[in-house]
């Protein structure tokens, strides 16, 4: 074993952990702050092509276009607000939605080709927040710019936990991790972290399985680092109960954005009717005419709730009229739409265009069918999922502020992309934006003094050594046990321990095979096995190489991630999200009791959980403006 724990030690100034479109944002903006710092980016894959858009995008989802006139930042918090059914940190939308632009012109001259309106000459729409690229290249081009910017980049690492400071309580000192190629062990001693890992993929058990369960919507190598390493280190964490469930092209996951917004085609149930507009008056019922204002079945409140458009999806199936089809048949008479149909899966999700060939679908003449996802767990994309960080000094409540902007209330760790809590609709660009921010604050953090004085004892970097290559002792110690194929009285391997995960995060948690539903009871159950899987983990999980002792730890942080939905959803008593989860004994919204945010700290040292209503402010108003927000205008719900 000794040739797996080569130590590689840096002392730096600004680690950026994970280096996706966040991680890439924070490094790039680091540079421009910090000229004379040091700035590390370690990340799991290969920075060329790593995060949720590795695989190419066919459009940037958050863009305003306020040069053009088109959108300005109060009009996507308003969006986002109401599209989250009111649970959204306005700060921080807004701070990200004020910069964001710049950082897709960046793109553009660093040579991403985004289409353009040929009558205009201003970025071709998809939808309202939405412009379409040429992005197969999207990520090598974002990633060029943050190589430059980093002293190094080191490809291959994954982080496992956090380095605290042994001087001051709640300070961040760095992180370690090991090659997922070599096995060296990785020691980061940094004066500030930013955490701009993935969210939360495979937690839920997927409705694909067998040799295609790696068929998901989000990556599948999104492991939930993004909150296990900010939990385990005792942030606080908000919003880990708002899940998101996806209505996508069924089995191959392909997006519908682009068919609903760019090629105006719409849905039906199996029988060839229209079928959302039945489900909204019993709906708006259930969530009150803030949400959902209905007449009879006319809708008069737009845009709906994407949580409310799957809800009428998931009950129209479960009433035995399914299946829900997209009907591609008209707009694919077009040659122009039927090409951009099938672009936009080659772009981005090619294994949706090869099952349409494999299974002779072709949807010119054919309808697809869709599906509801299994629940994901990611703030970057329309949820509200991530750590609790302070806003910007500007515009914040004073409860939202504590220094440095998408600072946790870990000191010197902050938050990028999935990572952040409470700022859903950011997506690439939006992710980048935060980097951008966070970086920039860190790099003020440092210039301030704050990080000066750490000290990482050598007892707490030895065991986490230990800790992080115990799982191929354990294999080498029992491996001679096995009873029969992989089964083993001494220990569980990860893909044992990831089954198990998925089924109960599924039956107890709101998975596919139950629609969606939980309770108090049930989620009590879950957190009890669960509770029972995390001591299988710490006391015989096994890995047979380095490419098991990296699922090992994958798993770890995903069971992390779990544990902190559970507890949130169990915590939130209503039904706040009808389509991505239901509390079966909570089922109505309730504003007058919930009207709140909802924060939670893990005890690192004792694994207790803590967790409490955090106060929801509106600093955009409901009419549309122009005038930018102040912390003068803000008012309390």
């Amino acid at each position: 074993m000794a040739s797996y724990k080569t130590i590689v030690e840096d002392n730096i100034d600004v680690l950026v952990v994970g280096a996706g479109l966040g991680g890439t944002g924070a490094a790039f903006e680091a540079r421009y702050w910090g000229k004379d710092k040091k700035i590390i980016i370690a990340e799991k894959a290969n920075i060329d092509r790593s995060g949720a858009v590795a695989q190419g995008l066919y459009a940037i989802n958050c863009y305003m276009g306020t040069r053009f006139g088109e959108n300005n930042p109060e009009d996507h918090v308003r969006y986002a607000r109401m599209d989250l059914m009111g649970m959204v940190r306005e700060d921080l939308l807004f701070d990200m939605a004020r910069h964001v632009d710049s950082a897709v012109h960046q793109f553009e001259e660093w040579g991403l080709p985004i289409m353009r309106n040929e009558k205009t000459g201003t970025y071709q729409r998809e939808g309202r927040w939405q412009i379409m690229i040429h992005g197969e290249s999207y990520k090598p081009i974002v990633a060029e710019a943050a190589k430059k910017s980093a002293d190094k980049v080191y490809n291959r690492v994954c982080v496992t936990h956090l380095l605290m400071d042994d001087n001051a309580e709640n300070r961040v000192g760095g992180a370690v991790g090991f090659n997922v190629r070599t096995g060296n062990y990785h020691v980061f001693k940094s004066k500030t972290v930013i955490v701009g890992a993935g969210g939360a993929s495979n937690i839920y058990k997927p409705r694909s399985v067998g040799e295609g369960a790696g068929r998901v919507w989000y990556a599948p190598w999104s492991s939930g680092s993004a909150y296990g390493l900010l939990i385990e280190a005792g942030a606080k964490m908000t919003q880990m109960e708002n899940k998101i469930v996806l209505a996508r092209f069924k089995d191959g996951y392909g997006p519908v954005g682009a068919y609903f917004l760019h090629l105006k085609t719409y849905t039906q149930n199996g029988n060839g009717e229209e079928y959302e507009s039945k489900w909204f008056p019993a709906l708006s019922k259930m969530v009150g005419k803030e949400y959902l204002d209905t007449e009879g079945q006319h809708l008069s409140h737009k845009p709906i709730p994407t949580c409310l458009r799957n809800h009428a999806f998931i009950n129209e199936v479960n009433a035995g009229r399914g299946p829900i089809y997209m009907v591609t048949t008209e707009a694919f008479q077009d040659p122009h739409l039927e090409e951009i149909g099938w672009h936009n899966f080659l772009g981005m999700t090619v294994g949706q265009a090869v099952l349409w060939a494999a299974t002779d679908v072709d949807p010119k003449y054919e309808n697809p069918e869709l599906t509801t996802s299994e629940p994901y767990v990611m703030g970057s994309h329309a949820t509200g999922c991530g750590a609790w960080c302070s806003g910007p000094e500007d515009i914040s409540p004073d409860e939202y502020f504590w220094g440095y902007n998408r600072m946790t209330t870990v000191q010197g760790l902050f938050g990028a992309g999935d990572a952040v809590g409470g700022t859903p609709h950011a997506f690439s660009s939006g992710s980048f934006t935060e980097g951008r921010l966070a970086a920039k604050a860190a790099v003020q953090y440092i210039n301030d003094g704050k990080g000066d004085g750490i000290s990482i004892n050598e007892s707490q970097i030895e065991k986490r050594k230990e800790q992080i290559y115990q799982p191929m002792e354990t294999y080498k110690v029992y491996r001679n046990h096995i009873t029969a194929g992989t089964v083993n009285p001494h220990y569980i391997n990860p893909r044992q321990g990831l089954d198990r995960l998925q089924k109960m995060m599924d039956e107890y948690c709101g998975g596919v095979t139950v629609s969606y539903m939980t309770n108090d009871n049930l989620l009590n159950i879950g957190l009890k096995k669960l509770g029972l899987l995390a001591e299988d983990w710490e006391g015989g999980i096994a890995a047979k190489d380095i490419h098991e002792l990296l699922r090992a730890w994958e798993l770890k942080h995903r069971i992390l991630t779990s544990e902190a939905v559970m507890q949130h959803t169990l915590f939130r008593e209503e039904t706040r999200w009808p389509g991505y989860y239901y509390r079966g004994d909570k089922m109505k919204l309730d504003d007058k009791n919930w009207h709140v945010l909802t924060v939670s700290r893990r005890d690192p040292n004792t694994g207790e959980y803590t967790l409490e209503k955090a106060p929801l402010y509106h600093i955009i108003d409901d009419k549309e403006e122009k005038e930018k927000p102040t912390k003068k205008k803000k008012a309390a719900a």
